[in-house]
């Protein structure tokens, strides 16, 4: 049975949270996960149970998510990476391992880059390493249906901006993952105060993605058809960091973690405790599920 602790932080004036689950017999160091910009501290299953049995997992509502307060003006990847900083100190933990996800991906970067003494190994899924201006667009017109009041449409229309819908393109689960971005967006609109800056901020306040990283273990994953940024892109960002590696996830799109989400649990699992990735049975049940290119930096 694991322990579980909220712990309630402040930056800047700004009051947010970290939820804690210990594992007394860690093997690794703690795992912090960060994902989207509308995600909070509850929504990680799946990883809760694959690095549960090896480390502490941690998660978070930083601010301007959740039921954390809203950002102050400005830019916000300061704020936010000294929240991630905070609560690094607060576990009392030298170093941690740190997995980022979509709008998270950009925060876990940023954080490796100011104090990449502090994270001991990196995975990126679904980097907007370089999102175009359909996909911009698409997100400002969400935005746009939010500030008016109606979530319904805005739900609708960010769920359509995240997903691959082309059905010339084969994404396992896809309606199943369309029907729970669209409910945890019409969840955070409907609950969150400020999810309109937060979506905003997440748009408009992007990291500098051409700056490489220091000598830190990193896994850098896509989906095969992620259409917020192409697989090639996030390959491309993944070359210039000193230590990684690239994968690609077949027959899955930008929510890859809702599609696969055992294998990108399993493979994140593997990664923070150094275990080969090349006999993970997360790859055998892809390459027979899904359609793999051979690539040998492809699952």
């Amino acid at each position: 049975m694991h322990e579980e602790l909220i712990r309630s932080l402040s930056v800047r004036e700004v009051p947010y949270a970290y939820r804690l689950l210990r594992q007394p017999n860690r093997v690794t160091e703690p795992a912090l996960v960060l994902g989207g910009a509308l995600q909070g501290m509850f929504g990680w299953p799946q990883m809760e149970e694959e690095l549960g049995p090896v480390t502490d997992v941690v998660t978070a509502d930083l601010p301007g998510m959740g039921s954390a307060g809203p950002l102050p003006p400005g830019p916000s990847m300061e704020v936010l990476c000294a929240a991630i900083l905070d609560v690094i100190d607060d576990l009392g933990a030298s170093r941690i391992n740190l997995f980022g996800f979509s709008y998270g991906a950009g925060i876990a970067f940023s954080c490796a880059q100011r104090f990449p003494e502090r994270i001991a190994r990196l995975v990126l899924g679904g980097v907007p390493a370089d999102v175009g201006d359909v996909q911009v667009h698409a997100w400002q017109r969400a935005a746009e249906h939010l500030s008016h009041g109606d979530t319904a449409a805005f739900a609708t229309r960010a769920a359509e901006g995240l997903l691959c819908l082309d059905e010339r393109r084969y994404v396992t689960r896809r309606k199943l993952a369309f029907r729970y971005v669209r409910r945890a967006m019409l969840q955070a609109a409907l609950h969150s105060p400020h999810a309109v800056d937060s979506l905003r901020r997440a748009l408009t306040d992007r990291p500098d993605f051409a700056g490489g990283l220091p000598g830190i273990p990193t896994l850098v994953f896509s989906g095969e058809h992620d259409t917020v940024t192409t697989p090639a892109r996030q390959r491309a960002f993944a070359a210039t960091l000193a230590d990684s590696r690239f994968l690609t996830i077949p027959d899955t799109d930008h929510w890859v973690v809702l599609e696969r989400p055992q294998e990108v649990a399993e493979l994140t699992a593997r990664f923070f405790t150094d275990r080969p990735l090349e006999t993970a049975p997360a790859l055998a049940r892809v390459a027979r599920e899904g359609r793999a290119e051979g690539d040998p930096a492809c699952v």
